[in-house]
């Protein structure tokens, strides 16, 4: 179901595997976690993504303003995803 969560983060830099968790203990689990880092795109530790793939959740990196196209899109493709953004 839809649902508004507070996720602790500032800016990019803040975005960790701890940080990630959330997203990964949602219910019903997510296929594809939209991220927004802000005003513009902030590459991410490779490392840390390959985590959340091996999780099973693609992650796609954007600015935010385009994380929240995206994520309306795959949402009204009716897909399972989540979007982590951050205000610009």
């Amino acid at each position: 179901p839809r649902a508004i969560l507070q996720w602790n983060v500032g800016s990019h830099r803040d975005i960790s595997l701890q940080s990630l968790a959330l997203f990964r203990l949602l219910e019903p689990r997510i296929e594809i976690l939209v991220l927004g880092t802000g005003d513009r795109v902030e590459q991410l530790p490779p490392a840390m993504l390959k985590q959340m793939r091996l999780c099973g959740i693609a992650v796609e990196v954007q600015d935010t303003p385009n994380a929240c196209a995206t994520f309306n899109f795959l949402m009204s493709e009716r897909r399972l995803t989540a979007a982590g953004l951050i205000p610009p």
